[in-house]
Protein backbone atom coordinates (compact mmCIF):
# COMPACT_ATOMS: atom_id res chain seq x y z
CA UNK A 1 0.00 0.00 0.00
CA UNK A 2 1.11 3.01 -0.67
CA UNK A 3 1.47 6.46 1.80
CA UNK A 4 3.77 8.49 3.68
CA UNK A 5 4.57 5.46 5.87
CA UNK A 6 5.53 3.28 3.24
CA UNK A 7 9.36 3.28 3.74
CA UNK A 8 8.62 1.73 7.46
CA UNK A 9 8.64 -1.92 8.64
CA UNK A 10 6.66 -2.32 11.89
CA UNK A 11 6.74 -5.96 13.98
CA UNK A 12 3.43 -6.28 15.84
CA UNK A 13 3.11 -8.73 18.87
CA UNK A 14 -0.33 -9.85 18.33
CA UNK A 15 -3.10 -8.48 21.18
CA UNK A 16 -6.28 -6.46 21.73
CA UNK A 17 -7.37 -3.36 21.84
CA UNK A 18 -5.30 -0.15 21.71
CA UNK A 19 -1.83 -1.64 20.27
CA UNK A 20 -3.99 -3.18 17.16
CA UNK A 21 -5.33 0.06 16.50
CA UNK A 22 -2.36 1.87 17.03
CA UNK A 23 -1.11 -0.56 13.85
CA UNK A 24 -4.15 0.10 12.20
CA UNK A 25 -2.98 3.71 12.06
CA UNK A 26 0.48 3.28 10.88
CA UNK A 27 -0.83 0.27 8.07
CA UNK A 28 -3.22 2.77 7.30
CA UNK A 29 -0.85 5.36 6.74
CA UNK A 30 1.16 2.92 4.40
CA UNK A 31 3.40 1.15 7.17
CA UNK A 32 4.15 -2.38 6.49
CA UNK A 33 2.63 -4.16 10.13
CA UNK A 34 3.91 -7.36 10.35
CA UNK A 35 1.73 -9.23 12.79
CA UNK A 36 3.02 -12.15 14.71
CA UNK A 37 -0.06 -13.91 15.86
CA UNK A 38 -0.25 -17.14 17.98
CA UNK A 39 -0.76 -21.12 16.34
CA UNK A 40 -3.79 -21.83 16.70
CA UNK A 41 -4.23 -23.88 19.78
CA UNK A 42 -6.71 -27.61 19.93
CA UNK A 43 -9.73 -26.19 17.39
CA UNK A 44 -7.67 -25.90 14.23
CA UNK A 45 -8.00 -23.21 12.00
CA UNK A 46 -10.71 -21.13 13.92
CA UNK A 47 -8.40 -20.97 17.03
CA UNK A 48 -6.54 -18.03 15.61
CA UNK A 49 -9.46 -15.62 15.20
CA UNK A 50 -8.35 -13.92 18.60
CA UNK A 51 -8.78 -10.74 16.86
CA UNK A 52 -9.70 -7.17 18.49
CA UNK A 53 -11.59 -6.62 15.56
CA UNK A 54 -11.59 -7.49 11.95
CA UNK A 55 -11.46 -3.36 10.70
CA UNK A 56 -8.63 -2.64 13.19
CA UNK A 57 -6.51 -5.89 12.13
CA UNK A 58 -6.69 -4.34 8.30
CA UNK A 59 -3.57 -4.34 6.36
CA UNK A 60 -1.47 -6.52 8.07
CA UNK A 61 0.57 -9.52 7.24
CA UNK A 62 0.40 -12.52 9.61
CA UNK A 63 3.05 -14.92 10.94
CA UNK A 64 2.24 -17.57 13.31
CA UNK A 65 4.82 -18.76 16.10
CA UNK A 66 5.10 -19.86 19.33
CA UNK A 67 6.63 -17.59 21.02
CA UNK A 68 6.89 -20.14 24.26
CA UNK A 69 9.24 -21.40 21.89
CA UNK A 70 13.13 -20.99 21.38
CA UNK A 71 13.06 -20.79 17.81
CA UNK A 72 10.06 -19.31 17.48
CA UNK A 73 11.80 -16.31 19.43
CA UNK A 74 14.55 -16.73 17.06
CA UNK A 75 12.46 -16.55 14.05
CA UNK A 76 10.72 -13.17 16.02
CA UNK A 77 14.18 -11.29 16.23
CA UNK A 78 15.03 -12.21 12.68
CA UNK A 79 12.10 -10.03 11.71
CA UNK A 80 12.67 -7.60 14.59
CA UNK A 81 16.36 -7.20 13.35
CA UNK A 82 15.09 -6.30 10.34
CA UNK A 83 12.32 -3.93 11.51
CA UNK A 84 12.04 -0.34 12.34
CA UNK A 85 9.69 -0.60 14.78
CA UNK A 86 8.01 -3.19 17.35
CA UNK A 87 4.37 -3.01 19.18
CA UNK A 88 3.79 -4.97 22.59
CA UNK A 89 0.83 -5.18 24.46
CA UNK A 90 1.85 -7.23 27.19
CA UNK A 91 2.04 -6.37 30.96
CA UNK A 92 5.21 -5.08 32.40
CA UNK A 93 8.05 -7.68 32.34
CA UNK A 94 6.00 -10.26 29.81
CA UNK A 95 8.40 -9.84 26.95
CA UNK A 96 11.49 -9.79 29.07
CA UNK A 97 10.36 -13.28 30.02
CA UNK A 98 9.53 -14.30 26.65
CA UNK A 99 13.10 -13.30 25.48
CA UNK A 100 12.00 -10.47 23.50
CA UNK A 101 12.60 -7.62 25.55
CA UNK A 102 13.94 -3.81 24.68
CA UNK A 103 17.69 -4.97 26.24
CA UNK A 104 17.88 -7.90 23.50
CA UNK A 105 15.83 -6.38 21.10
CA UNK A 106 18.26 -3.46 20.70
CA UNK A 107 20.91 -5.77 20.71
CA UNK A 108 19.72 -6.90 17.55
CA UNK A 109 18.70 -3.56 15.81
CA UNK A 110 20.25 -0.39 18.45
CA UNK A 111 17.79 1.48 15.65
CA UNK A 112 14.69 0.06 16.75
CA UNK A 113 11.34 2.02 18.00
CA UNK A 114 9.98 -0.71 20.65
CA UNK A 115 6.74 0.81 21.67
CA UNK A 116 4.91 -0.71 24.84
CA UNK A 117 1.24 -0.41 25.51
CA UNK A 118 -0.48 -1.03 28.41
CA UNK A 119 -3.39 0.28 31.10
CA UNK A 120 -1.10 1.59 33.36
CA UNK A 121 2.43 2.04 32.17
CA UNK A 122 5.41 0.56 32.67
CA UNK A 123 6.12 1.56 36.49
CA UNK A 124 3.70 3.22 39.40
CA UNK A 125 1.78 1.28 41.82
CA UNK A 126 -1.13 -0.25 39.28
CA UNK A 127 1.50 -1.04 36.88
CA UNK A 128 0.85 -5.05 37.05
CA UNK A 129 -2.93 -4.62 37.83
CA UNK A 130 -5.18 -5.60 35.32
CA UNK A 131 -7.86 -3.00 34.07
CA UNK A 132 -9.89 -2.13 31.42
CA UNK A 133 -10.84 1.24 29.53
CA UNK A 134 -13.29 2.34 32.40
CA UNK A 135 -10.58 1.93 34.82
CA UNK A 136 -7.81 3.99 33.27
CA UNK A 137 -10.53 6.57 32.66
CA UNK A 138 -12.05 6.84 36.26
CA UNK A 139 -8.29 7.66 37.48
CA UNK A 140 -7.90 10.55 34.92
CA UNK A 141 -10.59 12.58 35.98
CA UNK A 142 -12.43 12.36 32.94
CA UNK A 143 -15.01 9.40 33.98
CA UNK A 144 -16.48 11.49 36.83
CA UNK A 145 -16.41 14.82 34.66
CA UNK A 146 -19.34 12.59 32.27
CA UNK A 147 -23.07 12.42 32.60
CA UNK A 148 -25.50 13.98 34.60
CA UNK A 149 -25.18 14.83 38.47
CA UNK A 150 -28.11 12.21 39.82
CA UNK A 151 -27.02 9.16 37.66
CA UNK A 152 -24.01 7.17 37.95
CA UNK A 153 -20.70 8.28 35.08
CA UNK A 154 -22.33 6.35 31.63
CA UNK A 155 -18.96 4.43 30.10
CA UNK A 156 -18.47 6.57 27.21
CA UNK A 157 -17.56 3.15 24.92
CA UNK A 158 -14.04 2.24 25.29
CA UNK A 159 -12.79 5.22 22.95
CA UNK A 160 -11.56 7.49 25.58
CA UNK A 161 -8.77 5.12 27.28
CA UNK A 162 -8.45 2.14 24.82
CA UNK A 163 -8.56 4.32 21.31
CA UNK A 164 -7.92 8.18 22.09
CA UNK A 165 -5.47 7.68 24.81
CA UNK A 166 -4.10 4.24 23.89
CA UNK A 167 -3.71 3.74 20.21
CA UNK A 168 -3.61 7.33 19.49
CA UNK A 169 -1.13 7.77 21.72
CA UNK A 170 1.08 4.96 21.03
CA UNK A 171 0.85 5.72 17.13
CA UNK A 172 1.96 9.51 17.90
CA UNK A 173 4.70 8.35 20.37
CA UNK A 174 6.48 5.88 17.99
CA UNK A 175 6.18 8.15 14.88
CA UNK A 176 8.18 11.19 17.24
CA UNK A 177 10.48 8.36 18.47
CA UNK A 178 11.09 6.71 14.49
CA UNK A 179 11.80 10.87 13.44
CA UNK A 180 14.39 10.63 16.26
CA UNK A 181 16.05 7.39 15.65
CA UNK A 182 16.31 8.82 11.94
CA UNK A 183 17.53 11.40 13.20
CA UNK A 184 20.50 9.70 15.56
CA UNK A 185 20.71 6.37 15.08
CA UNK A 186 19.09 5.30 18.14
CA UNK A 187 16.49 3.84 19.06
CA UNK A 188 14.10 4.08 22.53
CA UNK A 189 11.37 2.65 24.28
CA UNK A 190 7.87 3.99 23.47
CA UNK A 191 5.88 3.95 27.22
CA UNK A 192 2.21 4.61 26.49
CA UNK A 193 -0.03 4.08 29.12
CA UNK A 194 -3.79 4.33 28.59
CA UNK A 195 -4.57 6.06 32.11
CA UNK A 196 -1.50 8.65 31.08
CA UNK A 197 -3.64 9.40 27.62
CA UNK A 198 -6.80 9.20 29.33
CA UNK A 199 -5.67 12.20 31.20
CA UNK A 200 -3.75 14.08 28.81
CA UNK A 201 -6.82 14.05 26.66
CA UNK A 202 -8.53 15.95 29.76
CA UNK A 203 -5.56 18.53 29.64
CA UNK A 204 -8.21 21.66 28.10
CA UNK A 205 -10.84 20.67 30.78
CA UNK A 206 -8.27 20.61 33.13
CA UNK A 207 -7.13 24.24 31.61
CA UNK A 208 -10.28 25.88 32.60
CA UNK A 209 -10.81 24.31 35.74
CA UNK A 210 -7.24 26.41 36.67
CA UNK A 211 -8.89 29.52 35.26
CA UNK A 212 -12.11 28.78 36.88
CA UNK A 213 -14.34 28.27 34.34
CA UNK A 214 -14.94 24.23 35.27
CA UNK A 215 -16.04 22.89 38.39
CA UNK A 216 -15.36 19.60 39.70
CA UNK A 217 -18.73 18.48 39.85
CA UNK A 218 -20.45 16.15 36.98
CA UNK A 219 -23.66 18.09 35.72
CA UNK A 220 -22.25 21.50 36.71
CA UNK A 221 -20.43 22.60 33.09
CA UNK A 222 -21.32 23.63 29.83
CA UNK A 223 -19.79 20.58 28.05
CA UNK A 224 -21.27 17.61 30.54
CA UNK A 225 -24.55 18.13 28.73
CA UNK A 226 -26.15 20.27 31.89
CA UNK A 227 -25.68 23.94 29.70
CA UNK A 228 -29.66 23.73 27.63
CA UNK A 229 -27.46 25.20 24.42
CA UNK A 230 -25.09 22.06 24.48
CA UNK A 231 -26.62 18.24 24.63
CA UNK A 232 -29.15 16.03 22.84
CA UNK A 233 -32.84 16.29 22.45
CA UNK A 234 -35.59 14.24 21.57
CA UNK A 235 -37.96 14.60 18.31
CA UNK A 236 -40.78 13.43 17.90
CA UNK A 237 -40.15 10.64 16.35
CA UNK A 238 -38.25 9.15 19.40
CA UNK A 239 -34.90 10.09 16.91
CA UNK A 240 -32.43 12.66 18.85
CA UNK A 241 -30.58 16.05 17.50
CA UNK A 242 -27.26 17.20 19.03
CA UNK A 243 -25.89 21.29 19.81
CA UNK A 244 -23.33 22.50 20.15
CA UNK A 245 -24.71 26.73 19.91
CA UNK A 246 -21.77 27.84 21.99
CA UNK A 247 -20.91 30.98 20.71
CA UNK A 248 -23.67 33.83 20.91
CA UNK A 249 -24.02 33.90 16.99
CA UNK A 250 -24.74 30.57 16.92
CA UNK A 251 -27.13 30.45 19.93
CA UNK A 252 -29.27 33.31 17.93
CA UNK A 253 -29.29 31.02 15.24
CA UNK A 254 -30.34 28.53 17.35
CA UNK A 255 -33.38 30.07 18.91
CA UNK A 256 -34.25 32.13 15.64
CA UNK A 257 -34.67 28.74 13.80
CA UNK A 258 -36.46 27.25 16.94
CA UNK A 259 -38.39 30.45 16.79
CA UNK A 260 -38.16 30.80 20.25
CA UNK A 261 -38.73 34.67 22.05
CA UNK A 262 -38.85 33.85 25.46
CA UNK A 263 -37.10 36.72 27.45
CA UNK A 264 -35.37 33.85 29.34
CA UNK A 265 -33.32 32.66 27.33
CA UNK A 266 -31.59 35.93 26.87
CA UNK A 267 -28.83 34.87 29.23
CA UNK A 268 -27.41 32.07 27.84
CA UNK A 269 -24.78 31.76 30.59
CA UNK A 270 -26.72 32.01 33.72
CA UNK A 271 -26.33 28.40 34.83
CA UNK A 272 -28.83 28.51 37.50
CA UNK A 273 -31.61 28.92 34.56
CA UNK A 274 -29.85 25.79 32.56
CA UNK A 275 -32.36 23.24 33.82
CA UNK A 276 -35.16 25.05 33.32
CA UNK A 277 -34.05 26.18 30.00
CA UNK A 278 -33.24 22.76 29.23
CA UNK A 279 -37.17 21.66 30.02
CA UNK A 280 -38.66 24.67 27.66
CA UNK A 281 -35.82 23.92 24.83
CA UNK A 282 -37.07 19.91 24.81
CA UNK A 283 -40.22 20.29 24.74
CA UNK A 284 -39.79 22.82 21.17
CA UNK A 285 -38.02 19.64 19.71
CA UNK A 286 -40.59 16.98 20.88
CA UNK A 287 -42.89 19.24 18.29
CA UNK A 288 -40.99 18.02 15.13
CA UNK A 289 -39.31 15.00 13.68
CA UNK A 290 -35.91 15.05 13.72
CA UNK A 291 -36.32 14.64 9.56
CA UNK A 292 -37.96 17.96 9.91
CA UNK A 293 -35.72 19.71 12.44
CA UNK A 294 -32.89 18.70 9.80
CA UNK A 295 -34.41 20.37 7.47
CA UNK A 296 -34.35 23.43 9.28
CA UNK A 297 -30.87 23.45 10.32
CA UNK A 298 -28.72 22.26 7.86
CA UNK A 299 -26.33 24.73 6.22
CA UNK A 300 -26.64 27.00 9.20
CA UNK A 301 -24.50 28.15 11.65
CA UNK A 302 -26.93 26.86 14.76
CA UNK A 303 -24.80 23.75 14.83
CA UNK A 304 -28.04 21.48 15.18
CA UNK A 305 -26.97 18.19 13.66
CA UNK A 306 -28.86 14.58 13.79
CA UNK A 307 -27.82 12.12 16.03
CA UNK A 308 -27.19 8.67 13.43
CA UNK A 309 -27.03 5.47 14.32
CA UNK A 310 -24.38 3.04 12.78
CA UNK A 311 -26.42 2.24 10.48
CA UNK A 312 -27.10 5.35 9.33
CA UNK A 313 -23.89 7.14 9.29
CA UNK A 314 -22.47 5.65 6.37
CA UNK A 315 -25.73 6.65 4.55
CA UNK A 316 -25.62 10.43 5.50
CA UNK A 317 -24.89 12.88 2.66
CA UNK A 318 -21.96 14.17 3.84
CA UNK A 319 -20.00 10.94 5.20
CA UNK A 320 -20.83 10.23 1.30
CA UNK A 321 -19.21 12.98 -0.10
CA UNK A 322 -15.85 12.46 2.02
CA UNK A 323 -16.36 8.74 1.66
CA UNK A 324 -16.12 8.25 5.14
CA UNK A 325 -17.17 4.88 5.23
CA UNK A 326 -16.24 2.36 2.86
CA UNK A 327 -18.76 -0.56 1.92
CA UNK A 328 -17.28 -4.02 2.04
CA UNK A 329 -19.02 -7.33 2.17
CA UNK A 330 -18.24 -7.44 6.10
CA UNK A 331 -20.26 -4.32 6.44
CA UNK A 332 -19.45 -0.38 6.85
CA UNK A 333 -15.68 0.41 8.10
CA UNK A 334 -14.37 4.01 8.22
CA UNK A 335 -11.54 4.40 5.68
CA UNK A 336 -7.74 5.64 7.11
CA UNK A 337 -8.12 9.41 8.17
CA UNK A 338 -6.63 11.99 7.88
CA UNK A 339 -5.86 12.81 4.27
CA UNK A 340 -2.80 12.95 2.56
CA UNK A 341 -2.50 15.20 -0.53
CA UNK A 342 0.65 13.99 -1.41
CA UNK A 343 0.32 10.20 -1.57
CA UNK A 344 -2.48 8.08 -2.46
CA UNK A 345 -4.89 6.81 -0.07
CA UNK A 346 -6.96 3.33 -0.24
CA UNK A 347 -8.73 1.02 1.97
CA UNK A 348 -5.55 -1.32 3.28
CA UNK A 349 -6.49 -5.00 2.88
CA UNK A 350 -8.82 -7.36 5.24
CA UNK A 351 -7.47 -8.25 8.14
CA UNK A 352 -5.17 -11.72 7.47
CA UNK A 353 -5.97 -15.12 8.55
CA UNK A 354 -3.39 -15.92 11.24
CA UNK A 355 -0.14 -17.14 10.18
CA UNK A 356 -1.29 -16.63 5.96
CA UNK A 357 2.41 -15.46 5.38
CA UNK A 358 4.55 -17.38 7.29
CA UNK A 359 6.24 -19.17 4.83
CA UNK A 360 6.84 -16.09 2.44
CA UNK A 361 7.76 -13.90 5.93
CA UNK A 362 10.60 -16.37 7.01
CA UNK A 363 11.84 -16.79 3.71
CA UNK A 364 12.21 -13.39 3.57
CA UNK A 365 13.42 -13.36 6.98
CA UNK A 366 16.90 -15.67 5.71
CA UNK A 367 15.16 -19.30 6.24
CA UNK A 368 15.93 -21.82 3.89
CA UNK A 369 12.87 -24.02 2.71
CA UNK A 370 14.01 -26.72 4.83
CA UNK A 371 14.48 -24.57 7.97
CA UNK A 372 10.81 -23.34 7.47
CA UNK A 373 9.72 -26.81 7.28
CA UNK A 374 11.40 -27.73 10.71
CA UNK A 375 9.89 -24.56 12.08
CA UNK A 376 6.43 -25.97 11.29
CA UNK A 377 7.09 -29.85 12.19
CA UNK A 378 8.13 -28.66 15.44
CA UNK A 379 5.24 -26.28 16.14
CA UNK A 380 7.41 -23.38 16.58
CA UNK A 381 5.63 -21.91 13.29
CA UNK A 382 2.44 -22.38 11.77
CA UNK A 383 1.06 -21.82 8.57
CA UNK A 384 -2.52 -22.02 6.73
CA UNK A 385 -2.57 -24.84 4.22
CA UNK A 386 -3.86 -22.50 1.80
CA UNK A 387 -0.90 -20.06 2.54
CA UNK A 388 1.36 -18.94 0.28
Amino acid sequence: MSGPLSSLTVVELAGIGPGPFACMMLADAGARVIRVDRPPVGGGAADGLFRNDGFADRGRQSVALDLKQPAGVQAALRLIERADALIEGFRPGVTERMGLGPEICFGRNPRLVYGRMTGWGQTGPYANMAGHDINYIGLSGALHAMGPEDRPPPPPLNLVGDYGGGGMLLAFGMLAALVAAKANGRGQVVDAAMADGAALLMAPIYGMAAKGYWRDQRGANFLDGSAHFYGTYECADGKFVAIGAIEPQFYRSLLDICGVDDPAFKDQWRTDAWPGLRDKLATVFRSKTRAEWVARFDGTDACVTPVLSMDEAPLHPHNVARATFAMTESGAQPVPGPRFEGTEGRLPAPAPAAGRDTRAILREAGYETGAIEDLLRCGAAYQFADGT
